[in-house]
């Protein structure tokens, strides 16, 4: 089982959500989160004030698959998320040693 964290720009949250739906993905946990990457930041103007801006609003999609959909899970994002400017994000694939469904006790494939 993979782990897929997927980190994007937040008005690419609706594309990358509809594209994973559309290849199968039933859940997903989406979180909206801050940080930054080589961009660093960036410098606003409100009322006049220049301030700067360290930590970027993004959105962190994380994705518990079957190892052999993982593959097309990652195409997918990266396909829906894509602008080539900077800060389109990151994506992490991850080994997950264990999953268990806490209603059932499935574990594994089966909670998934």
């Amino acid at each position: 089982m993979k782990l897929v964290t997927a980190i994007i720009k937040p008005f690419k949250m609706d594309d990358v959500r509809e594209a994973l739906s559309e290849i199968g993905i039933d859940g997903m946990t989406v979180t909206e989160v801050k940080g930054f990457g080589r961009q660093k930041g960036h410098t606003e103007l409100y009322r006049g004030a220049e301030y700067s801006v360290d930590f970027l609003p993004k959105i962190k999609f994380e994705i518990a698959i079957k190892d052999d959909f993982a593959d097309r899970v990652v195409e997918t994002i990266i396909s829906s998320a894509h602008t080539g400017k900077i800060g389109d994000g990151k994506i992490f694939v991850t080994d997950i040693e264990s999953v268990i469904r806490i209603r059932t006790g499935e574990t594994d494939d089966e909670a998934i």
